[in-house]
């Protein structure tokens, strides 16, 4: 009786991802939907990476990112594991995008409608600027549709293949050797417009005068929808977290992670500080590119990504969180105060590496809602303000609430303490800005928790506090991005640094690139 050949074992893929921030979360999750084994290792106690709230008695506050968008991203992501995102959060539409404010009399609020912001601009700084608007929004959708299917969702594409890909009617929208300062100069006049959308080469750790025009497709992204999240940011870490480890993610905090483990010119896995070893047929680097190259976590494995260039680092950040209790200026939850002199604040920066001596200032009042359903047929600005999270009534200002004051600051926390004496004349800067403003801050040292670039260079190592990875300065700056596949096989790479980008949907996007690429790879072999 002959015997029936027996079927061959088939091994669960073990993969192991360093960092739990937005691209190593969105790359457990996908491997695990995958069928991988998946342990999620993160140095910290807590989950979010860079969305990480600040303690203030018995408030969190959120002290990184502060804008959700681009929901598509992580609606898709849950629906992928069978889950809904609605489930797990509670996000809330924003009408009002952003206030803008140069000084007690200029004052510029935007909108999710273009209508509506068209006409805030016409009565702002007249009829052609409106135009103008209307033909920098239309610019804006064009750049993000051509950019979308092999930019954003794809993987990393070099110059040529993209090129080919848009076709030269998409070169030609792009604009890719002209900076976005200068394409703002086709579209408006007025030099408070041209600062104002300058902002957006900021979300990408830039400077409007050396980022190129793509990155008006920013302005799109925030047009297709801006939302808050109940319970703030870390919410979304949170939930992220929650589904990962319900579809079998092993999440792991105060995990140190001291070397990635290599043989044979392949990863086999990790050592813990400690000396734990973890095996692994596929490792997921989502610590920053710049930590990998500098052999943070061993030399051998410092050759998987190219050499970052600490002259090319993006913006780092100076933030104040904190309780206080505001008067004069009606905020919205999410509102910017400009420097005077625009370039003078890029040029401090990134040329001569020191904080600006006026400061363009961003504000994001935690208790302050602009939902769509506050929407009231008469828009015209009456200085009112909509009703906080907690029931603050309008007017109310007895009362604390939470604050994250942001200003951009350049990425030397590696070599620069950032002494108190500094802290305070940066201090002393921003919250006059503020004044002239109309705004007062009553901020007390016991309610207020302060980051410098130094701070986030600790958080954050081989950074030097740079928040974005490598600034998109020049046309082929988006290319040097690393893509999903570093040069050594078996490790690859998610995270803001690397491909599409910084930011909160795009680092969630690097990491559903990743998983994709790591289950490819463990098919084929």
């Amino acid at each position: 009786m002959s015997q029936q050949p027996s079927e061959p074992t088939v091994r669960t893929p073990r993969v192991t991802v360093i960092g739990a921030g937005m691209g190593g979360l969105a790359a457990s999750i996908d491997l695990a939907i995958g069928g991988a084994s998946v342990t999620l290792l993160d140095s910290a106690p807590r989950t979010g990476g860079k969305l990480r709230p600040a303690r203030i008695g018995p408030d969190d506050i959120d002290a990184g990112p502060t804008v959700f968008t681009m929901r598509w991203v992580f609606d898709g992501l849950f629906a992928d594991a069978n889950a809904s995102l609605d489930r797990y959060l509670t996000l809330r539409p924003l009408d009002l995008l952003a206030r803008h404010a140069w000084n007690e009399r200029e004052t510029l609020d935007l909108f999710a409608s273009v209508d509506r912001s068209a006409d805030a601009i016409g009565a702002f700084a007249g009829s052609a600027e409106a135009a103008g608007y209307r033909d920098f929004c239309a610019r804006a959708e064009r750049v993000y549709r051509v950019l979308e299917a092999p930019f954003i969702r794809g993987p990393r594409p070099t110059a040529l293949s993209l090129a080919a890909s848009t076709g030269l009617r998409g070169l030609k929208e792009m604009a890719p050797f002209a900076t976005l300062w200068r394409a703002l100069g086709e579209h408006f006049r007025d030099p408070r417009l041209r600062q104002l959308f300058g902002r957006y080469a900021t979300y990408s750790g830039s400077s409007p005068f050396l980022a190129p025009a793509t990155l008006m497709l920013i302005a799109h992204v925030e047009r297709m929808g801006v939302w808050s999240v109940n319970g703030g940011m870390r919410r979304l870490a949170e939930a992220m977290t929650e589904l990962a480890e319900t579809i079998g993610v092993v999440v792991r905090g105060n995990a140190v992670v001291n070397e990635i483990v290599t043989r044979n010119q392949r990863v086999t896995g990790v050592v813990l500080d400690g000396g734990e070893r973890i095996e692994a047929d596929a490792v997921v680097c989502g610590a920053d590119a710049a930590a990998l190259a500098s052999g943070l976590f061993g030399a051998h494995v410092a050759r998987a990504v190219p050499r970052v260039d600490p002259a090319g680092r993006s913006l780092s950040a100076m933030t104040w969180a904190l309780s206080a209790r505001t008067g004069g200026f009606p905020l919205r939850r999410h509102n910017v105060f400009f420097a005077r002199d625009c370039a003078a604040e890029f040029d401090a920066i990134f040329h001569r590496g020191r904080m600006p001596s006026e400061p363009t200032v961003y504000v994001c009042a935690q208790d302050r809602e602009n939902h769509r359903e506050n929407h009231r047929e008469d828009h015209r600005e009456d200085h009112r303000q909509d009703h906080r999270e907690n029931d603050r009534e309008d007017g109310d200002e007895k009362e604390s609430e939470r604050l994250l004051v942001l200003i951009n600051a350049p990425a030397n926390g590696d070599h620069h303490p950032y002494p108190e004496a500094e802290i305070e004349q940066c201090a002393t800067r921003t919250f006059r800005l503020l004044a002239k403003c109309g705004l007062t801050v009553e901020r007390q040292p016991e309610t207020t928790v302060v980051t410098t670039p130094a701070d986030f260079a600790r958080m954050f190592p081989a950074t030097g506090g740079a928040l974005y990875g490598q600034a998109v300065h020049g046309p082929m700056a988006a290319f040097r991005r690393p893509g999903s596949r570093s040069a050594i096989a078996g490790l690859y790479l998610a995270g803001g640094s690397v491909h599409p980008g910084p930011g909160v949907p795009m680092a969630a996007l690097s990491g559903r690139l990743a998983a994709s690429r790591v289950l490819a790879d463990l098919i084929s072999r």
